[in-house]
């Protein structure tokens, strides 16, 4: 299943020293795909889209930011609403 996630953390918790935004996620986690990273690095935030089997897999993804950042997940598709 596919999933948006944006990934937000403050300026004074900024790891730009400390490993940078890769320091945030954990990209070998088994049952994820990361398809596309993207960076709002002014405004602090990282975008990732990612196909994983389920919410845990995403948990442990997310797992070495959870400590700096917050993240919104959201499921997505590229198949438009049914209309019958």
């Amino acid at each position: 299943m596919l999933f948006h996630i944006t990934q937000v953390h403050r300026p004074e918790s900024c790891p730009i020293g400390e490993g940078g935004s890769n320091s945030l996620y954990d990209a070998d986690v088994e049952g994820l795909r990361l398809i596309g990273r993207y960076g709002a690095n002014a405004q602090h935030t990282l975008f990732y889209v990612v196909d994983a089997v389920d919410v845990d897999t995403i948990h442990r993804f997310l797992r070495p930011g959870f400590t700096s950042c917050t993240s919104t997940v959201t499921p997505v598709s590229e198949v438009p609403v049914p209309t019958d």
